[in-house]
């Protein structure tokens, strides 16, 4: 079987205009509407296989998974929603917000959540517009400057356990220790064997739990741990970072897992699910069982919605070889300068020598890990 790769480029389009494309691995859809819009049409009218459902990455914002999530039961922190502080001009304006705003307390609404906590807009991402608030003052200057931004108050896990990212392609799932106060280049942290089993397979079947319910191939979904207890925070981010110059010791997993899940869906002729059918979770949300005994449940479903049995078949039987293929590939000279020319795609000229120098050591040292591992 032959495959042919290409960027699909932002032009205009005729709506019925044939796709030679089987699948599309979208970056855009977040931030491109004409992206968007194109992958829509293709996926009607062509049956392309695509990661992510286009109308779940549009319209399940950070608002829908806090609450359908919580639905399922997953211990999501106490988040209220407060009315913008500015809206865009219209006509009718001030007559509807005559007839239908009311005063309210932000204050009171700090008191309730409890301090610290974090304002966030309920749809963002890329962290914009998120501040930590540790008193009520701070609260009232954030939302002062918030605009037309229609915000979240969250309770913060503070302080915290751990905080980890799970990064899930299809039903592979890969859980980093995470430090959002580093550097760019240090947040996902070099950390392995970090968790014990059991808290793996939890982080694993939440990731699994959350990308399913939604439709998202690839996602990453941020979970806090204290005393024993694990919170999901931020879990709308299906067009996590990609970058080498981000993930470093962790880019060939994604690699891998990307051309795995890609050559499957492809190959397969996987069938595109353009209906999310969230009632096999609410039935089991519904049933009397510990949340732990239901996470396994949803996790099951969600193995199912991904294939995994047969995708682990797949690989088993076409893809036996790609470890030791990456493995050697991550030793070359055109795999260094792939990485540079990253580095020098976002980082000033005096800082290219270290940050190539860095990252590529630590794709060594992934090399060092594996063939442990492989051993």
């Amino acid at each position: 079987m032959r495959f042919h790769v290409e960027r699909v480029s932002i032009e205009p389009f005729d709506l019925r205009q044939p796709t030679r494309y089987d699948l599309i691995i979208d970056r855009l859809t977040h931030w491109y509407q004409p992206t968007r819009e194109w992958i829509k049409k293709a996926t009607i009218l062509d049956g392309c296989y695509v990661f992510n459902n286009p109308w779940s990455v549009q319209s399940m914002e950070k608002h829908t998974t806090y609450c359908a999530m919580a639905k399922l039961g997953m211990p999501i922190p106490d988040t209220w929603m407060v009315p913008p502080k500015d809206y865009e001009e219209k006509p009718d304006l001030q007559r509807t917000l005559t007839s239908y705003a009311r005063l309210f307390d932000l204050g009171a609404i700090g008191k309730k959540v409890g301090y610290p906590l974090f304002m966030k807009p309920f749809d963002g991402g890329g962290w914009v517009g998120v501040s930590r608030i540790d008193d009520e003052q701070a609260l009232r200057d954030a939302y002062e400057k918030s605009g037309k931004f229609l915000m979240h108050v969250q309770k913060g896990i503070v302080p915290y356990d751990l905080f980890v990212r799970g990064i899930g392609v299809g039903p592979q799932v890969r859980v980093l220790k995470y430090d959002p106060a580093a550097p760019l280049h240090d947040r996902y942290t070099t950390a392995v064997d970090f968790l014990s089993p059991a808290d793996e397979a939890l982080v694993r079947d939440t990731t699994l739990t959350i990308n399913a319910f939604f439709g998202w191939d690839f996602n990453s979904a941020e979970i806090l741990t204290r005393g024993g207890e694990w919170h999901p925070i931020d879990f709308a981010n299906p067009c996590p970072d990609s970058q080498v110059t981000s993930l470093h010791l962790h880019f060939p997993w994604l690699v891998k897992a990307k051309i795995r899940w890609s050559l499957f869906c492809a190959a397969t002729k996987r069938r595109f699910r353009q209906n999310l059918d969230w009632q096999p979770f609410w039935d089991v949300a519904q049933e009397d069982l510990p949340y732990r005994e239901k996470l396994k449940r949803y996790a099951q479903i969600a193995e199912r919605r991904f294939e995994s049995d047969r995708f682990g078949q797949f690989c088993e039987t076409h893809l036996p070889h790609l470890d030791e293929i990456a493995w050697n590939y991550f030793a070359t000279d055109r795999a260094r300068d792939a990485v540079r020319r990253k580095v020098e795609a976002l980082y000033p000229k005096h800082e290219w020598d270290p940050f190539t120098d860095l990252f590529w050591t630590r794709i060594q040292d992934w090399r060092r890990i594996d063939a442990g591992a492989r051993a």
